[in-house]
């Protein structure tokens, strides 16, 4: 049975294009001039065709932080943002898990993450109806900045694998 409310969209966002600075590790890694700039093209993207997020969770990584930092720069008013430090090293499942425990009075939530979970994360939920063209691209590759727009005809806690239509899959570039 559907929502009788708004309906509820998940985004998974991969962080964007990092450095890769000799001696810094993985999880501090910054964000590459590159990276900064598709950011802020993500941050257009939110603006002009995203869904305005309720919530955001996002890796505790540097890049990952830095990146939807820049992008809720372009968004009025900004979503609150939870820190989420198993985003870093968390699988599809629990990534699922996640979300499934947010309350349903938030009807988009935004991942920001990392590979190869978003990927596989977006083609366990991606059930019959969802934009083929999207699917085939995530197939190929989930490239930084990629987002990903799911629906989902309930609730969060009902989040299971083939429970949510791709609607969308984009790749906001400056």
């Amino acid at each position: 049975m559907g929502t009788t409310g708004p309906e509820h969209r998940l985004v998974l966002l991969r962080h964007a294009k990092s450095a890769y600075p000799h001696g810094v590790p993985d999880h501090e890694r910054p964000l590459a001039g590159k990276g900064r700039r598709n950011a802020q093209a993500a941050g257009e993207w939110f603006v002009a065709e995203g869904p305005h997020p309720d919530l955001v969770l996002c890796s505790d990584a540097t890049r990952a932080r830095h990146t939807w930092e820049i992008i809720a720069g372009s968004l009025e008013p900004a979503p609150a943002v939870r820190l989420t430090p198993e985003l870093y090293y968390s699988g599809a499942a629990e990534l699922m898990d996640l979300v499934r425990r947010q309350p349903d009075g938030l009807y988009t939530v935004v991942v920001v993450g990392h590979e190869p979970t978003l990927s596989e994360a977006t083609l366990q939920l991606a059930a019959v109806g969802s934009d083929p063209t999207a699917l085939a691209q995530v197939e190929r590759k989930f490239p930084t900045s990629g987002i990903a727009v799911l629906r989902l005809s309930d609730g969060w806690s009902s989040l299971r694998p083939g429970t949510a239509v791709l609607e969308r899959f984009a790749i906001p570039r400056a």
